[in-house]
Order: structure tokens, then sequence, then C-alpha cells
């Protein structure tokens, strides 16, 4: 299977969605060419509605396949090159890794209102007061951090021990944690450092805070 994939993805910057499945791509050891389209321009939609039919980043081609929505992708990613765990192996950890992951997906409105990820922004922007809809959401990923962590965790210091989509999913979160200095406990603040310190992690940070164009 080659394992060479292309992502259509938004700016390093901005695009929350685009880093979840990159990073996995990235784990995964894959090699990875990216189109990379500016967001907030007159023109992005009909650049990405020139790859992508949905009219959104991200897209996956690989061997004349198309995969667009970034747990789709991961989803994906994972079933064709399973030699690269991106799912525990665990049928009971597995689950769980894909109920995290679906929440994260489809929740935390306020939390993506208040805080949009701004990779350029470091740690310059805390919250405070923090609104109480968003407070109320970072109290479920902090417990859900937490879940993970005690129950399956032990193998690595991810959600799951190693490296998982789950991780890509939340990745980020950390870095509006990061942000927008968002409350967590000594367990939730490993976790960060552990995802943070990932070189892809530092290689995305790095091009969003320069605004590069990969």
């Amino acid at each position: 299977m080659k394992r060479d994939v292309t992502l259509v993805i938004g700016s390093k910057r901005y695009s929350s969605w685009s880093l979840r499945p990159w990073l996995a791509a990235k784990v995964a050891g894959l090699a990875v060419t990216e189109v990379e389209i500016a967001l907030r321009q007159p023109d992005t939609k009909a650049d990405i509605l020139a790859w992508s039919p949905s009219g959104k980043v991200p897209l996956l081609i690989h061997d004349g396949v198309k995969v667009w929505d970034s747990l789709a992708i991961c989803e994906y990613l994972a079933e064709t090159f399973p030699e690269a765990g991106l799912w525990p192996d665990d049928a009971a950890a597995r689950a769980v890794a894909r109920a995290v992951s679906a929440e994260m997906h489809a929740g935390f409105p306020a939390l993506r209102n208040a805080c949009p990820m701004d990779m350029d922004m470091g740690t310059q922007a805390p919250l405070d007061p923090l609104p109480a809809e968003v407070a109320s959401e970072v109290a479920r990923i902090n417990a859900l951090w937490a879940d993970c962590r005690t129950r399956f965790g032990a193998g690595g210091p991810f959600l799951f021990g190693r490296f998982s989509v789950a991780d890509a999913m939340y990745a980020p979160v950390v870095s509006r944690y990061a942000t927008y200095a968002l409350p967590t406990d000594a367990l939730g603040q490993a976790y960060c450092a552990a995802l943070w310190a990932l070189p892809a992690m530092g290689l995305w940070r790095d091009a969003g805070q320069e605004g590069a164009v990969s």
C-alpha cells in the first residue's frame, strides 16, 4: 500500500480541523504532500472547491480515494495503515477512544466559539473570567482526559497510552489550553505537555506562528 498521501488543509495558524488528520498522518509515519489553502481570504471558498466537493478542508487524497471530514480521514488512515496503531488494540479502550473522538467532533460549541485556535497567539490571551458555558465544557474535557488516562493510559503519556486518533482529535484543544490559559489539573497539564512535545505538533505550531505555507 502506498504510504504517501495528499492532504488539502487550511492555514496552519487557524485550521483546527486540518491539524487533526495531518497530525495522525505524521505520527503514522506517512509521507504527506500538503496543499495549504489560505483561510479568511476572498478566494478561499473557490480555492477549496477546486479540491473538495464539500467546500471545506481538510481533504485526503490517497491512491485514487478522496475522503473529507477530519474524523473520517483519521478512520481511513487507521484502517488503511493498521500497523500505525492509530486506535488502541484493546476492544474496550478502542470503543472509548471512538466515543471521546466523536464527542470532540460533534461537541463543545461554546469552547469553539469563545476560543478559536490561533497558533500565532501562543499564551497571549488568557480568558478571564471564563464564561460559565465554556467552564462547563472545559470541566467535561478535563474529566474525559482523566478517565482515559486513568483507565487506559498506563502504556504511555497519551489518552490511551500510545498516540491514537483520540489524541489527534484533542490536539487543537491542547492548543487552546495554551493560548487561553484554560484550567486543568496536574494530570491534564502532563497530557497537554506530552501532546505539545510531539515533533509533528512542533512543526505545525512553528509553521502556524510564522504564518508559513508548507
